[in-house]
């Protein structure tokens, strides 16, 4: 499991700045979640990364002007 957590923490990483501290936090709440879950290393890590990412808005594109032109 720890790898997992290691694949998804380098991913988080790369998406979010995150300080020493946030970065501890967000390790210790993907282990806690990903505890029972498996011993899939890639499901683990893609379920882990999804659980991070749930609390970030997600940015909506903007329309083209395709889009606008009807």
């Amino acid at each position: 499991m720890q790898a997992a957590i290691d694949r998804v923490m380098q991913a988080y990483g790369m998406m979010v700045s995150l300080t020493p501290e946030q970065e501890r936090d967000a390790r210790e709440k993907v282990s806690r979640y990903l505890e029972n879950k498996g011993d899939d290393e890639h499901k683990l890590a893609v379920e882990g990364l999804k659980h991070l990412l749930g609390h970030i808005p997600k940015r909506r594109r903007a329309p083209s002007l395709q889009d606008c032109v009807k």
